[in-house]
């Protein structure tokens, strides 16, 4: 399907190309507030439909466009101050932030990774990640994917070497057909399609091995509006909140409202139900002790650090980094009340 690629994969698309260019800044309306999707609409994104659809926003005082996907990343956007709002993954944040962006993280869509290393099922030769060394990875073209899966590797006691064919949203074919050894993918999306499909797998936790857990995706915003919209950022994101809570609460409706908004892009009813099931029973869209939207600061600093020390954070220009950034920074939970 075209929207395969979750926030995880709009991370990996965005990490070659940290510069952030000069884009027209955007008059606002008072009470206009803009978001820009980091994919076409999946159920990543349900809670700014159902705020919207449902007259959460309106109830605010506000008017929210969501802004049709384009090439450009949503961090791009934002920290251009073009849209708002936008969705981010943790990585594409951390490092457009640390590379000068204005970019701050304002809400957790996501409580826990959903990301996952996959490789086809029934394989007796991999069992465990050390097996990867020596084998071939189908890529999306980024640093952070190198990174991630050498520590991986390296944790269970291999030494981090494979080879890489960078090939996109087709790794999920060539990973089916033999021609990879094993991917990345999204558990709630790819996963889930890829049960529905029948296709066997087998998979590695990041957390299993290593990696700090993140807050995949997040909904970002820019210093600059933050600051100069208070009030219209907690009406934002205080109603997107109700959209992600309605959904966890209503799920069939929420299914319905989300294919209704995107009747071109979501056809495949069975698909969306399920994915959004894997989101609320995986305690992803709100974690087991009942937090809907805020970040954890211990979980940001965690994998700042790791992303850190992996030496895929650079300065402007692509300037190493000198010493380990202050992440306090990087987001903020003040308009969520």
């Amino acid at each position: 399907m075209s929207q395969l690629l979750l926030s995880r994969r709009a991370t990996l698309a965005t990490l070659a190309a940290l510069a952030v260019p000069a884009l027209p800044a955007r008059s606002q309306a008072a009470s206009k507030v803009t978001v820009a999707l980091d994919w076409t609409p999946n159920t990543n994104h349900i809670g700014l439909f159902i705020a919207r659809d449902k007259g959460f926003y309106k109830d605010e005082g506000i008017n929210v466009e969501i802004l049709p996907y384009t090439d450009t990343s949503a961090g791009t956007l934002v920290a251009n101050h073009v849209a708002d709002f936008g969705i981010l993954g943790s990585i594409a944040l951390l490092t457009q932030r640390t590379a000068g962006a204005d970019l701050v993280g304002a809400y957790a869509i996501v409580q826990t990774e959903t990301g996952r290393l996959v490789f086809k099922g029934g394989r007796s030769d991999i069992t465990r990640p050390k097996d990867l060394d020596g084998k071939t990875y189908g890529g999306f073209g980024s640093a952070w994917e190198n990174a991630l899966i050498s520590s991986i590797i390296r944790h269970d006691g291999g030494k981090g070497e494979f080879e890489t064919i960078t090939l996109g949203t087709s790794a999920y074919q060539a990973l089916e057909n033999g021609a990879v050894d094993f991917t990345l993918e999204v558990s709630t999306w790819e996963g889930v399609k890829a049960e529905l499909e029948g296709l066997k797998q087998g998979a590695f936790r990041y957390a299993d091995f290593g990696v700090p857990d993140e807050h995949t995706t997040l909904i970002g915003s820019s210093r600059k509006f933050l600051d100069g919209n208070p009030k219209q950022a907690a009406a934002f994101l205080q109603a997107t909140r109700k959209g992600y809570q309605f959904a966890i609460e209503n799920p069939d409706e929420a299914t319905d409202l989300l294919i209704s908004a995107n009747k071109d892009a979501l056809t495949d009813r069975a698909l969306i139900r399920a994915s959004l099931k894997a989101l609320i029973d995986g305690k992803y869209l709100e974690s087991a002790e009942g937090v809907i939207g805020t970040i954890d600061p211990s979980k940001f600093e965690a994998i700042g650090a790791y992303a850190y020390q992996a030496g895929i954070l650079k300065a402007a220009g692509g300037k190493p980094l000198e010493a380990k950034p202050d992440f306090k920074g990087y987001y903020a939970n003040d308009f969520l009340k």
